[in-house]
């Protein structure tokens, strides 16, 4: 990912970086606005970019596929350039605690939703969908049925 000024890569108009990228015109602009990108000099009335750029925008949107916000990717960049295997470790391990606790969350509203949807299969047309009920709050624990030992209401002892 390190760049070199005198790169003697082909050079690229922005539309044709984008396209090699699989962006934007306006992504690449984003991304120069952001500090990730060089703006190149206006030669001639057109900017020329590296074409080896369109492995740093490559780059950018794979971490941002995989959960890091563009500060991040930043600093990805810049401790990259330094060769700060330490800190860009941290910075992963610090994202994937992050995603393993959206996984447990996730877990728990999956666990949630499959044991109301559960109880609404097994309820009865003559009392109010467990479902609704549990989302409007009016499902408690004492509404709980007593069968129900996997109740997804919060606080329930059945």
């Amino acid at each position: 990912m390190t760049q070199h000024k005198n790169d003697s890569s082909p050079q690229f108009t922005i539309g044709k970086l984008a396209a090699a990228a699989g962006v934007g015109v306006e992504t690449i602009r984003y991304y120069q606005r952001r500090g990730l990108l060089p703006v190149p000099d206006n030669a001639q009335g057109f900017r020329h970019y590296p074409a080896t750029l369109a492995d740093r925008i490559r780059f950018i949107r794979r971490a941002q596929e995989l959960g890091f916000s563009l500060d991040e990717v930043g600093h990805l960049l810049q401790l990259e350039q330094g060769g700060e295997r330490v800190a860009i470790r941290s910075l992963a391990a610090e994202r994937l605690a992050q995603v393993q606790a959206k996984i447990h969350d996730l877990q728990k509203m999956e666990s949630m939703l499959s044991g109301l949807i559960q109880a609404c299969a097994h309820s009865s047309g003559d009392t109010a969908c467990p479902i609704i009920a549990a989302l409007a709050g009016e499902l408690s624990a004492s509404t709980c049925p007593p069968e129900r030992p996997d109740c997804p209401v919060s606080g329930c002892g059945h």
